[in-house]
């Protein structure tokens, strides 16, 4: 598994990734997100949605070098195309 992949399951069991675009929305919202990110095949509108989130909520944004379908493989949540990352530290790993 990649590293990056690991970090983000690391995330969920420690309960700072928000997953889907709902959460990462409310997260954004309430200035708790330290990154955005999209997954490689989120559709345009989805990935603009993610980096205006990122933007307003004063957060990072990157688009992941992996698929909806790769990142639910990891996540054990469907196909996400959004997640967030709530903690400072991890957000900088």
């Amino acid at each position: 598994m990649d590293n990056c992949l690991g970090l983000l399951g690391l995330a969920k069991k420690a309960g700072i990734l928000e997953i889907g675009d709902d959460k990462v929305t409310d997260a954004a919202g309430l200035s708790k997100a330290r990154l955005i990110m999209s997954a490689s095949d989120a559709s345009p509108k989805s990935a603009q949605r993610a980096e205006y989130l990122a933007e307003a909520g004063g957060s990072v944004y990157i688009e992941l070098p992996y698929t909806k379908e790769e990142l639910g493989a990891v996540l054990g949540r469907g196909m996400p195309g959004m997640l967030a990352i709530t903690d400072v530290g991890m957000a900088e790993s």
